[in-house]
Formats: C-alpha cells, sequence, structure tokens
C-alpha cells in the first residue's frame, strides 16, 4: 500500500495550509459596528452560534428529509412527543406525559397545554394524527416511512393495501393521542424522537402544501424558529419564544453555513467564522496530539452497495472478492484518520444483547481482508458467468472530499488487489441519491446513522423491496427473520433472529462495510451544553455561548 500512502499525502498538507474563499455568507453575519461611544450593538451582543450544515438541506418537510442535512437542523426546529435528552435517553417534550396498556400495545399521550406552534396556534393530537398518517400515506413517498410500520394498519397502509382510517392513531381530545401497535416495542419511546414523527400543524399544511419551502412560510414547535433560508447559501434560526421551555434557550440565533470541504470549515473554524468544525484527516494526529479534536460516540456505517441486478455484481463470488480486497484498517488510518473502528459486520458497537453483551461482539467480524481469497473468487466468479474479461465497473459517490479519497483508496485496491481497473464518477448528493434508488448504479458509497437505538435498525434496511436497501438484494429466510424480530416480545429470541439475519447478509455480501462511525469535532472554547447523540441528531436547546 505504499502507493496508496504517497498519492493521499502527496501535497494535501499544502492545500490545508492555502487560504480558502468562501461564500460570504457561508460564516458569519457582520456584525454592526458600534457608535461613537464605542458601544456594542445589539446585534453584536446577540449570542449567536456558527454551525456548518455541509449543503441543502434535502427537505424539512419531516417525512421527507431523510439524512442528517436536513433532520440535524430540523431536530432543533421542531419537536415530537418525547425528545433525547442530555443523558442520550428519550424524555417528555411536547407531550408531558404519558399512559402505556398493560399489554404494552397502546400508548395514550397527554400534550402540554402550553404547546405552541410557533405562528401561535395550539399544537394538537390532531396535528399528531396528520402527521403520522401522512408519513404513511404511500401518496408521500416518505423513504422514512418504514420506521412507522410497529403501528397497527401503517405497513398496510403504506403498501397500498390498507386505507388510512385502519392505522391505529386517534386524537381523543385535543391533546390527548393514542397509538396501537403491532407489538410491545421496547424502543418504541426512542423512535418517535426522529424527526420523521414530528408533528405538523395541519391547518397550515392544507393552506400551503409548501409550508416547508421557505423561511417565511414554515412553522415549526421547536426551540428555534426557521427565520432566513437562502437556498444553496446559508439559514437562520432565531429562538422560538412560542416554545413551552423557551426559558432553558439560551441561544439568540443559529446561523448554519453550507461549506461541503473539511479543508473549507477548518479554515472558517480559525478564523471564528464557525464554532464546530470537523477534523480535515491531514491534520487529525496533531490535533488530536494537542487535544484539540474532540470524540463521541455514534451509530452506524460508511459503506458501499453493489446492484446485484447489474453486470458483474449479479455473481455472489465476484461480490465477496471485491469486498475481501478491501482493508478497511488501512483505510481508517490513512485516508479519514479521525479514530473511526474499522467496520466488518454492519450493525455497530453499543447495543447490549439481554445477556449484556455487545451485539457487535457476539456476532463476530463476517468479512476479513483476504487478497489471495478474493483472487480466487474472482475467477471462481468469472468463470461462472462465462467472462474472458470482467465487464467495466464504476464506483460512484455523492460530491465531498471526504468520500472522494475513500472512493480513490478503493479505486487502487482493486488495482492492486485484484488487477481490476475501476472507474470513478461522481455527481450532486441530491441526484445522487435519487439515482442510487432506482438502482442506477453498479457500485457506490452510503452511510446509514441509526434511526433508533436497537440493531433491527441496521438490518430491516435490507429487506425486499425495502426503501433503504437499494441494491436490488433479496432473500426469503433473511426477510422472514427480520419480519419476526420485529414482531418477537421475547428479547432473547430476538436477537438470536437479529444475529441470524446479519450473517445471511454477509454470505450473500451485497454491501462492503468500511468503517463504524463516530462524530469528532472541534469546538469554539466559549461554546457549552451542544449535545450529540450517538444515536439521534444534534442538540442545540441545551447550547449556551458566552
Amino acid at each position: 500500500m505504499k502507493k496508496l500512502l504517497s498519492v493521499l499525502m502527496m501535497g494535501l498538507f499544502v492545500l490545508i495550509l492555502a487560504a480558502c474563499t468562501a461564500n460570504e455568507d457561508a460564516g458569519k453575519e457582520p456584525e454592526g459596528s458600534g457608535g461613537d461611544d464605542g458601544e456594542k450593538t445589539e446585534e453584536a451582543a446577540e449570542k449567536v452560534l456558527y454551525m456548518n450544515n455541509g449543503q441543502e438541506p434535502t427537505s424539512f418537510d419531516p417525512p421527507i428529509g431523510f439524512n442528517a442535512v436536513s433532520w440535524q437542523s430540523l431536530n432543533n426546529l421542531m419537536e415530537g412527543l418525547t425528545r433525547l435528552g442530555q443523558s442520550h435517553e428519550p424524555e417528555a417534550a411536547t407531550a408531558e406525559d404519558w399512559d402505556v396498556s398493560e399489554d404494552g400495545k397502546v400508548y395514550t399521550f397527554h400534550i402540554r397545554e402550553d404547546a405552541k406552534w410557533s405562528n401561535g396556534d395550539d399544537v394538537t393530537a390532531g396535528d399528531f394524527v396528520y402527521a403520522w398518517k401522512r408519513l404513511l400515506d404511500p401518496n408521500t413517498g416518505s423513504p422514512a416511512a418504514f420506521l412507522a410500520y410497529f403501528i397497527e394498519g401503517g405497513e398496510a397502509f403504506n403498501n397500498g393495501e390498507g386505507s388510512a382510517d385502519d392505522v391505529q392513531v386517534k386524537a381523543v381530545d385535543d391533546k390527548t393521542f393514542e397509538v396501537t401497535l403491532i407489538s410491545p416495542q421496547a424502543y418504541f419511546l426512542s423512535v418517535i424522537t426522529n424527526p420523521a414523527f414530528f408533528p405538523i400543524n395541519e391547518k397550515v399544511a392544507e393552506e400551503n402544501p409548501e409550508w416547508f419551502a421557505e423561511a417565511e412560510s414554515f412553522v415549526g414547535n421547536g426551540p428555534f424558529n426557521l427565520t432566513e433560508w437562502e437556498h444553496d447559501s446559508h439559514f437562520v434560526m432565531e429562538k422560538n419564544e412560542q416554545y413551552w421551555d423557551a426559558e432553558n434557550v439560551k441561544l439568540d440565533k443559529v446561523h448554519w453555513a453550507m461549506v461541503d470541504d473539511t479543508n473549507t470549515e477548518y479554515q472558517m473554524f480559525q478564523t471564528g467564522d464557525l464554532d464546530t468544525s470537523d477534523v480535515p484527516p491531514e491534520l487529525s494526529e496533531q490535533l488530536f496530539a494537542d487535544e484539540s479534536a474532540e470524540m463521541v460516540d455514534q451509530a452506524g456505517d460508511y459503506f458501499y452497495r453493489f446492484n446485484v441486478e447489474m453486470e458483474p455484481f449479479q455473481n455472489e463470488n465476484i461480490r465477496k472478492a471485491f469486498a475481501m480486497a478491501v482493508n478497511q484498517q488501512e483505510i481508517v488510518d490513512y485516508v479519514t484518520k479521525n479514530g473511526e473502528e474499522p467496520a466488518y459486520g454492519f450493525v455497530s458497537p453499543g447495543f447490549k444483547d439481554p445477556s449484556g453483551n455487545d451485539f457487535r461482539e457476539t456476532s463476530g467480524d463476517l468479512l476479513k481482508t483476504n487478497v489471495e481469497q478474493a483472487k480466487e473468487l474472482l475467477a471462481k466468479g468469472m468463470e461462472e458467468e462465462g467472462y474472458d474479461t470482467l465487464p467495466e465497473v464504476t464506483l460512484t459517490y455523492s460530491t465531498l472530499d471526504t468520500h472522494k479519497k475513500i472512493a480513490e483508496a478503493l479505486q487502487q485496491m482493486f488495482k492492486e488487489n485484484l488487477e481490476v481497473d475501476v472507474k470513478l464518477a461522481n455527481m450532486e448528493a441530491n441526484v445522487f441519491a435519487e439515482e442510487q434508488k432506482a438502482l442506477k448504479f453498479q457500485l457506490s458509497r452510503s452511510s446509514f446513522l441509526a434511526d433508533y437505538a436497537d440493531p433491527i435498525n441496521f438490518l430491516e434496511n435490507f429487506q425486499t423491496g425495502h426503501s433503504m436497501n437499494r441494491t436490488g438484494w433479496s432473500n426469503e429466510e433473511y426477510d422472514k427473520l427480520i419480519q419476526s424480530a420485529l414482531k418477537e416480545a421475547d428479547e432473547k429470541k430476538r436477537f438470536e433472529m437479529m444475529y441470524d439475519a446479519e450473517k445471511i447478509l454477509f454470505d450473500e455480501m451485497p454491501i462492503i462495510p468500511i468503517h463504524f462511525y463516530n462524530q469528532v469535532y472541534l469546538q469554539n472554547e466559549d461554546v457549552t451544553g451542544i449535545v450529540r447523540h450517538p444515536v439521534g441528531y444534534i442538540e442545540l436547546k441545551w447550547a449556551e455561548k458566552k
């Protein structure tokens, strides 16, 4: 891998130190100058947090913006019945409390009397009924709809086999919301902290179906309001005085830039134009050594998807050959360099089974780098398909400097370990996502951040026809195990089903895991109280800036 190291390192440090010119609107808002007496203007005295969103949000429509660049910020504009607290556990939020039936299937939530929308309307149980049924409505086309399949009647409605009336959610009265589940769900209160389950002001949405598309029309119920949105440039949130817990929100504003280059982001942090930043791989060793960089856990995977419906990856042995030719350890050591753990399975560490054992440790390494075996499998697969020459392979990634570096590392590994020339292609993130869903790529990068704290959330993605599958892969036994696990109340049996399912996934290899996520960041020492959940999205509700 000497070639890989020299290619990656050559000239990158020089680029880091070079001045980066960013859109003048991407960083700080201009502060007003003081008067003749030197007093600060009102704007300069405000507590403004400067964050980077990376790119334009896909959508601030809760069931549609199914990615971090939408939900990370939306999580601070809106709020569900529960919210992840500072200890990462679900707490009372828009609902002040709830009752659970003896069989664990019926939850009755009592919505706060002082829960208001940013336009002053009351948040009602009807707003949750409207939002949750809209999430499941097949006409909405939400990629997150599967998260609500634990609701009685939810999956049938979403699949076109049932009606909205069959979905067991109802408003008992204006402030009482009831939901019936298909079975007891130990993680239910965590699931509904997810932005897919945020309420929607029914009156506003019916009057303007595009209420979420501009700052002027946006109506939320969270700690902050969306007050400015210059598309593809920046957006601004201000403290929501209508929020039921406004007295504990300390920031006046949050300004979000849209900078998709880690080096530029770092330069903006250095100049004070951002209060937080990712860590450029080229500086990670130095920043960890001087204790500037912080690291916290995050449940999720960076991985690649094979399209099993396109040559040559319809062949299982060829897929395994490509997977075994990848050296995950070298990627985290020499490419990303942010202390990530290499991934040899799909469920990330940190989830305990009923015996107290970590899922990842129990399931073990289901893939390991093995160049000699990879060569043998490639030859075997080519013989099975009658290939004298392997069909041309293109690896596609969404435009981001880190994605490019990892793609280039894989390209070189495939060349060195399999003697296969792989072409690289990249495209803008939103277009990439649509093309990947439509199975337009042979081999493409991907990522998954857990939506709730349970291994089933990782594994349910690869069911036949699932919106998150995006590989064309299908296995009947795998589907049965996942469906059974989703309904199983016995935790020991449920975990055994999940262990079996993950093994099937790697026996047929429709994916190549690269590394498990963590959160490595730099933060202004004057900023405190930002909560980064291992499972979930960033919380600015408790953030403070001196």
